[in-house]
């Protein structure tokens, strides 16, 4: 085994690899850019290395920087976690070319299977089952456009090399298919450097059904069972449990079998995952369960697997890599109870799902759940990184246990003044469907204004507020206001609740203790209720005030970075006609004109945009 361990990555995934290695007796060493310079993981590491600015290109996605820095440091081993640099197979020949050992697969083997469309004829010649679809060279938007209406609509158009639902639109006319082609070519250009797409079948209620592999350098690979990624927003993963509701020991079998046929195709060695997408329309089958695609690296769910199994799977990556032999038979791998992760994302429901950034005041999650994050009261959440901040992970003997146990952790997850989504999660959790096992990758996009709209204090969030916001110097109950005879005093406290003002009526004595604890917070009082998380202040008038920006003005509704601009100066617009595309952590949001006008620009193409920056005004007739 070797001694020390470079971690080439950041947050919540860096903080993970390095207590396994700790608890190994590996000295480790981080990395980390300017935003990154007081983080977590550079905290817990023995060592670290600043290795650019802020931007993602400029430091861990630089790959001769990271190398370089192992090479200082003596790291006799590079651990890449997930995204990133994960599945560069040019990086992980750097790496092995400059006598460092690689945690992860073959640089072949990422070759393989980064590219969805040889990956997929890999596997037809497999036997593993695959998606019907286009999969050709011809990468022309006509032949594209014939390809997707041969197969039938709706059609997925999805990057060849992508991953993480980025690349991905799914497309349910034949009139959307141009301007849904031309978003993934971009997206995927900007994403992965390679604009091709492939286009197939969109199945009818799909499930997500993923497939842990292991291999290692003596010929043995095993499987850790399945996971349900099911519950996603925008192609990206919210809910992921293990092991997936309906699927029966045969079928069971049968798509682990077909992961073990995927693994071997390609001599697989380390940390995969075998994705398929299965037709749920009659429950879980194995004749409709098809291949989507591998990661050649551990997924961010990769919890779920550990707590049904009692395997830690950064621990048997780093054997493999020193050489080792897994440590654990196919026979000797066994489910036990269920376990649930749920992902929490510095983003506001309420604005459809817009990132939120800036310093974690207040940051308390659930002691009873385990929790992988890489931040901490204090820290800042930047627009440079991926918004997800911390997995919420339960586990249970039953799924019904863990589904109560993960929902008891999101509605206690207080966070302020960054807006997450725990209320959204608690709602999803909620969701009759979810609870029944039926859920599919539609789940949320067919309940998206119930999930997504935040929820309102109740009458005992305002009075744990207003309680706590008492003077304590004074005695609350000298007072006769709501006096009534034969019944508790009441005291009415009002209180600002943003631009509101607020009520809570507090009794003396309680007639029961208040379920939201408040927490002080400056001159303020933060109560978290199912999720949601709000900041109640004395009612009092503020000496300044800001006005929203007049009709026809668009503001950026987060910092980023002006990708498109798809209007000139002085041209006339429609309502609803899209104006620019603003690109913010790893996703893009298209700002359209709110009624018909002429175009005045305030921004050009490649800006870096503040939060409330005005960016175009529409001049009505």
């Amino acid at each position: 085994m070797f001694k020390s361990l470079l971690i080439a990555n950041r947050g919540e995934i860096a903080c993970r690899v390095i207590r396994t290695a700790r608890r190994m007796g590996l000295r480790t060493i981080a990395v980390y850019s300017d935003a990154d310079a007081g983080a977590l993981h550079v905290t817990m590491a023995d060592e670290a290395v600043h290795i650019g600015p802020s931007p993602a290109i400029e430091s861990y996605l630089a790959n001769k920087s990271i190398i370089d820095a192992a090479l200082d440091t003596e790291a006799e081993a590079i651990h890449p976690g997930f995204g990133f640099l994960s599945e560069n197979a040019d990086f992980a020949q750097a790496v092995i070319d400059a006598g460092i050992v690689w945690v992860g697969p073959d640089p072949a083997s990422i070759r393989a299977m980064g590219l969805k469309d040889a990956a997929k004829k890999l596997m037809a010649e497999a036997g593993v089952p695959v998606t019907p679809g286009y999969l050709g060279e011809d990468q022309s938007a006509a032949r594209l456009y014939e390809e997707a209406s041969r197969i039938g609509y709706p059609v997925l158009i999805k990057a060849v090399a992508g991953g993480g639902g980025k690349g991905m639109r799914r497309v349910e006319r034949v009139e959307d298919f141009e301007a849904a082609l031309e978003g993934c070519r971009r997206e995927a250009a900007a994403a992965f450097g390679d604009p091709r797409v492939l286009v197939e079948k969109y199945v009818s209620r799909p499930r997500h059904i993923e497939v842990q592999v292991f291999g290692d350098r003596h010929g043995n690979i095993v499987h850790l069972f399945e996971r349900d990624c099911s519950v996603q927003r925008r192609h990206q993963k919210v809910i992921e449990e293990a092991p997936a509701p309906g699927m029966d020991a045969a079928t069971r079998a049968e798509i682990c079998a077909a992961a073990i046929r995927a693994a071997r195709a390609v001599d697989y060695v380390g940390a995969g995952t075998i994705e398929f997408i299965a037709d749920a329309r009659d429950g879980l089958r194995a004749d409709r369960i098809w291949f989507m695609e591998m990661n050649t690296r551990l997924q961010v769910e990769h919890p779920v697997t550990e707590e049904i199994t009692g395997i830690d799977l950064v621990e048997w990556q780093l054997r493999v890599a020193a050489g080792e032999k897994l440590p654990k038979a196919q026979d000797e791998i066994s489910i036990s109870g269920w376990a649930m992760e749920a992902r929490l994302y510095a983003e506001d429901s309420g604005r459809d799902f817009l990132p939120s950034t800036g310093r974690l005041e207040h940051f308390a999650m659930p002691a009873e759940l385990r929790i992988e994050t890489g931040v901490r009261e204090g820290d800042t959440v930047t627009p440079f990184y991926d918004p997800m901040i911390a997995k919420l992970v339960a586990h249970g003997p039953t799924r019904d246990v863990a589904i109560s146990r993960l929902r008891a952790g999101c509605a206690k997850a207080s966070v302020y003044p960054v807006r997450t989504n725990a209320g959204f999660l608690v709602r999803v959790l909620d969701n009759p469907l979810f609870r029944a096992g039926e859920a599919d990758t539609e789940l949320i996009a067919q309940a998206g204004p119930m999930l997504a709209k935040p929820s309102e204090p109740s009458d005992a969030a305002r009075a744990a507020a207003a309680t706590a916001m008492l003077p304590e110097a004074s005695d609350a109950w000298t007072a006769l206001t709501g006096f009534r005879l034969n019944a508790p005093p009441v005291r009415e406290i009002f209180m600002r609740l943003g631009d509101e003002v607020v009520k809570g009526s507090v009794q003396n004595p309680p007639t029961n203790s208040p379920s939201p604890a408040p927490v002080r917070q400056g001159d303020g009082v933060i109560v978290t209720e199912n999720g949601e998380t709000w900041f109640f202040r004395p009612n009092r008038i503020d000496a300044t005030h800001t006005g929203a920006a007049g009709d026809g003005a668009i503001a950026a509704p987060i910092p980023g970075r002006i990708i498109v601009l798809s209007v000139e100066e002085g041209q006339t617009v429609e309502r609803g006609q899209p104006l620019l595309v603003l690109e913010a952590m790893k996703m893009e949001y298209t700002l359209t004109a709110p009624f018909g006008g002429r175009v005045a620009l305030d921004t050009v193409p490649g800006a870096q945009v503040e939060e409330g920056a005005i960016l175009v005004r529409i001049q009505g007739d």
